[in-house]
């Protein structure tokens, strides 16, 4: 199985990894996206953080690939654009930004991600701090 993680903090990651958890074997890839804007170092360092996270949190995973892409899109084209290089079978996002202050409803590249995907869509809760 290849799973394609998209992530944009260490909380989000967090989740999703444990989502993980009782399902990546040895014999599967994760491949981990984070999309952030260029001209935004907070969300650079956010980024980097959250592939640091799922490289040690998915250490049992077989293959794990990791990459910050600051894509022309919005974060679900660049999330589509990546599973479709990678041949995902899945893809695994948080139900909104992994930001202590998001709002817990669905976030707007969530939605969009499930709207236009054409492939499996799992959305993990994130758990409030």
């Amino acid at each position: 199985m290849h799973y394609l993680v998209g992530t944009d903090s260490v909380h989000t990651t967090a989740a999703i990894c444990d989502y993980l958890d009782d399902r990546a074997t040895g014999d599967d890839t994760v491949t981990v996206i984070s999309v952030a804007p260029a001209d935004d170092p907070t969300a650079r360092r956010d980024a980097d953080e959250a592939l640091n996270v799922a490289t040690v949190r998915l250490a049992a995973v077989g293959d794990v690939e990791i990459d910050r892409r600051s894509g022309s899109g919005t974060p679900a084209d660049v999330l589509c654009e990546a599973a479709t290089d990678c041949d995902a079978d899945e893809i695994v996002i948080g139900t909104h930004s992994g930001d202590p202050d998001a709002t817990p409803e669905v976030g707007s590249s969530t939605r969009r991600l499930l709207a236009v995907a054409d492939r499996p869509v799992v959305v993990v809760p994130i758990p409030e701090l």
